[in-house]
């Protein structure tokens, strides 16, 4: 069935049923991926699932049902079952289907088109014969990555609210694995496909940093000036963004609750959430609940503007939703994300950073943050990789130490921010980016 026919053969049921309030969630997503080893295609993984959720109120409980059958006999079958969930409800949330917002922005980017699986293959080919082809020292394991993804969205509820949207994106990852004598390194590089003579720099790039780390040494322990690369920021800003969301405040979850308005980082500090970002090709004009998003400066030369909201948070704060209501898939329930989260860009270039830093540390890699990090204490301590810092120039590869720290401290303690912004690859609404900055007096434990 089309969204069109479900959406009809569902309310239809839902007036057979007597409900007056109910909501329709529709996606049907395809997907594809090529995976490589060696010389050869290692894995080809091409997938296609589609599922509705509905949503009524009954009782003055919300209920909710999801399925992937789209029979009429199961469509109807999922109406009983989200009224029988609304009867088991026992909150005090009011619950709320969103009536529409008064506008919604118009997306610019270009509809997304699945990739043709044989072009996918020979560019996953292609970029592992040009990363062999880097350096006699790139050995086995080295792999490429290409992947694919369109997901169309149909939301539409008892309030006349009519939402569709598609997005979807291509790209590529290569990691690369170098050995020289006993030794083994390896880096990895991803970017979308939406520029395929920026694909074709994958494997150089990934090749040259994963030889920049032979000859790393320790480094001693101690209080350094660090530059953190945005690839590594961006890491702490996607570990430690719960803390932005008002349901985390509202739960005592987030140390920012109560803190809207008041200054929270240093002023060469604004976190921008962007649903529309240009050039990305998961822009979104609605969240999860209908609500239309919108850019916004979460935090703004250091003050905490807002935390992002959904209905529910909003409702129970008094305030209006940010538009931040996410749903991770038809099933998944509404939880609280931002959309293109980052680090706003600032005035310096890379050197003028490092000549700020004249005997500090370039941060490149970090890991084990799932480990080594508390999203609510904000407290961190991660194993970590770079370069040492000596005269205001990259100088030699350092491994073995761990950076420590705190993340609310960290945003307080940002002197200098670049000005140009990495960001991730996502196949969904959410990525995160940032660029280069320093901090100043970060604890270092290496030998």
């Amino acid at each position: 069935m089309t969204f069109e026919q479900v959406k009809k053969a569902l309310s239809a049921a839902a007036r057979r049923a007597g409900l007056k309030e109910y909501e329709i969630y529709w996606e049907s997503e395809e997907n594809l991926s090529v995976e490589t080893l060696k010389d050869t295609v290692s894995a080809f993984s091409s997938g296609n699932a589609r599922g509705v959720c509905f949503r009524c109120i009954a009782d003055g409980h919300m209920g909710v049902a999801s399925g992937e059958l789209m029979t009429d006999d199961a469509l109807e079958e999922l109406v009983r079952r989200a009224v029988s969930n609304a009867r088991a409800i026992d909150t005090d949330d009011k619950p709320i289907l969103f009536a529409g917002s008064p506008h919604y922005e118009q997306v610019t980017s270009p509809e997304p088109v699945l990739a043709d699986p044989a072009a996918l293959r020979h560019l996953a080919l292609d970029l592992q014969k040009a990363t062999y082809a880097q350096s006699d020292k790139v050995g086995d394991g080295t792999q490429s990555y290409t992947v694919s993804t369109v997901c169309e969205t149909g939301l539409y509820n008892s309030n006349g609210l009519s939402l569709t949207r598609k997005i979807g994106g291509s790209g590529a990852l290569v990691f690369a694995i170098v050995r020289q004598g006993d030794e083994a390194r390896d880096a990895s590089y991803a970017l979308p496909g939406s520029a395929m003579e920026e694909l074709a720099e994958l494997p150089r790039i990934a090749v040259s940093r994963a030889l920049d780390q032979f000859g790393a040494v320790p480094v001693k322990s101690g209080k350094y000036d660090v530059v953190f690369s945005g690839e590594v920021f961006r890491e702490f800003l996607a570990t430690f963004s719960p803390v932005f969301s008002a349901k985390q405040a509202q739960l005592g979850l987030s140390l920012l609750a109560g803190k809207e308005g008041s200054a929270i980082a240093a002023p060469c500090v604004s976190l921008i959430d962007d649903p529309m970002r240009a050039g990305s090709p998961m822009q979104t004009a609605f969240d999860g609940e209908g609500v239309a998003t919108s850019r916004r400066a979460v935090v703004e030369n250091g003050v905490l503007n807002t935390l992002l909201y959904d209905l529910t948070t909003a409702a129970r704060a008094g305030r209006e939703s940010t538009g931040n209501g996410h749903r991770g898939g038809y099933a998944s329930p509404v939880t609280i994300s931002p959309y293109h989260f980052s680090l706003a860009a600032g005035a310096d270039r890379q050197e003028d950073l490092f000549a700020a830093a004249p005997d500090g540390i370039y941060l490149t890699k970090c890991k084990g943050f799932h480990a080594g990090a508390n999203p609510v204490t904000g407290d961190f301590s991660i194993d970590s990789e770079g370069f040492r810092i000596r005269d205001g120039k990259r100088a030699e590869p350092i491994r073995g130490f761990t950076v420590a720290g705190n993340f609310f401290d960290l945003l307080k303690s940002v002197e200098r921010v670049g000005n140009t912004i990495l960001w991730q690859f996502s196949t969904g609404l959410t990525a995160f980016g940032s660029p280069d900055l320093l901090v100043r007096g970060v604890s270092v434990a290496g030998e």
